[in-house]
C-alpha cells in the first residue's frame, strides 16, 4: 500500500457514525433530597407511632362504646352508655380526687428537690462528678424494681424502716397500709427526683454567667440573686418538668407494684389512700373484665390530660421567661 492510500485522520473521522442525542438524569434539588432524606430516618418512628399509639388508642375508642368484656364474644355496642355511667359513678370521682391530690403533693415537692439537688451538685465541689452519678443513678432503676425495694423496705414485720424505728423504742408501723401508703408513694417519686436534677443543672449551664457576676457586684444577696434570676430563666425547664410531671403523675402504676397483693385479684384491696385513678382502671380491667368501661376511663383520662396541659400554658403564659419568642415566626 503507498502513502496515496493511507486514509487521513479526517477521513477516519468523518466515516464514524455520528453519536446519537446526550440524555441528562432529572435533576433533584437540594430540598428534595433533604425531605427524602427526612422521611427515610423519621419512616422508623413514623411506623411505630401509627402501630403501636395511633392503633391502639383507635381501638380504645371503639370498646369503649361496647360491653366487651376481652373474653366472650357476646357484646354488643352501647354507643354512650360507659360514659354515662362513668360520669355516675362515684368510685371513679374518689379515685380521680386522690390522683389530682397525689399530683398537686408530689409534683411540687419532685421539682424542688431536683432543683436543691442541681443547685448542690453545680458548686465547684470535689468529686462533682462523682456526686451526680450517685443522685441521678436511682432515676434508671425500673420502676418494678423501685416498686419491689420500698416493698421490702416498708413492710412491716421485717422491713428496715420499722428496725430503725425499733432501735428509738418506736413501734412498728404498717407503711403499706393507711394512713401511712400515701407517704411512701411520695417517697418513691423523690426517689427519681434525679432525673428532674439533670434537666435543671443542664438550665442552671446555660444561665449567663454575667448576670449572676453583675448582681453580686451590685450587692444582690446569693437568696436574692436566685430568686430574680435563676429562677426566670430557668422557668421553661420547670414548665416543662411541671407537664411531664402532672403527666407521669396521673398515670403511675408504683400503688400496685407496693400492693401487699399485687394481682387482679388483690386489687380491690389496695389501701383505699393509693387506689388512684390508674388503679380503677387496672381493677376494671382485669379484676372485672370491663374492657368497655375500663377503655372510657382511660379516653376521660386522655381529654383531662390535655385540659389539664392547656390550663398549665394558659396560667404560665405571663411568668415564663424566652430567650427567644416562642411566638416568633422564623
Amino acid at each position: 500500500m503507498t502513502v496515496d492510500h493511507i486514509p487521513s485522520v479526517a477521513d477516519r473521522r468523518g466515516s464514524a457514525p455520528a453519536p446519537g442525542p446526550v440524555t441528562s438524569r432529572p435533576h433533584t434539588s437540594i430540598a428534595t433530597r433533604r425531605h427524602r432524606a427526612f422521611y427515610m430516618f423519621a419512616s422508623p418512628w413514623i411506623i411505630g407511632f401509627a402501630l403501636l399509639t395511633i392503633a391502639p388508642m383507635a381501638y380504645a375508642l371503639w370498646l369503649s362504646f361496647t360491653t366487651f368484656d376481652g373474653i366472650s364474644p357476646r357484646w354488643h355496642y352501647v354507643g354512650f352508655g360507659n360514659y354515662r355511667e362513668l360520669f355516675s359513678d362515684a368510685q371513679t370521682w374518689k379515685s380521680l380526687g386522690r390522683t389530682g391530690l397525689f399530683a398537686i403533693t408530689s409534683v411540687p415537692l419532685s421539682i424542688i428537690a431536683g432543683l436543691g439537688l442541681a443547685v448542690l451538685v453545680n458548686r465547684p465541689l470535689k468529686a462533682r462528678g462523682l456526686f451526680r452519678t450517685l443522685l441521678y443513678l436511682p432515676a434508671v432503676v425500673p420502676p418494678v424494681g423501685a416498686g419491689i425495694a420500698f416493698k421490702q423496705l416498708f413492710d412491716q414485720n421485717s422491713g428496715a424502716a420499722n428496725g430503725v424505728l425499733n432501735v428509738f423504742g418506736i413501734d412498728a408501723l404498717g407503711w403499706l397500709a393507711d394512713p401511712y401508703a400515701r407517704y411512701v408513694l411520695i417517697m418513691t417519686v423523690l426517689w427519681t427526683a434525679g432525673n428532674i436534677m439533670i434537666i435543671s443543672l443542664a438550665g442552671l449551664q446555660d444561665i449567663p454567667r454575667e448576670l449572676l457576676e453583675a448582681a453580686r457586684i451590685d450587692g444582690a444577696s446569693a437568696w436574692r440573686s436566685f430568686r430574680s434570676i435563676t429562677v426566670p430563666l430557668l422557668s421553661p425547664v420547670l414548665l416543662f418538668q411541671t407537664v411531664t410531671g402532672v403527666i407521669a403523675s396521673v398515670q403511675t402504676i408504683m400503688p400496685l407494684l407496693l400492693a401487699p397483693d399485687p394481682t387482679p385479684a388483690g386489687i380491690t384491696a389496695l389501701p383505699q389512700s393509693n387506689y388512684l385513678y390508674m388503679m380503677h382502671v387496672f381493677a376494671e380491667y382485669f379484676a372485672f373484665g370491663r374492657y368497655g368501661y375500663a377503655s372510657a376511663l382511660l379516653w376521660v383520662l386522655f381529654v383531662l390530660i390535655l385540659v389539664a396541659t392547656g390550663l398549665i400554658f394558659k396560667a404560665t403564659s405571663g411568668v415564663v421567661f424566652y430567650n427567644v419568642d416562642p411566638e416568633a415566626k422564623k
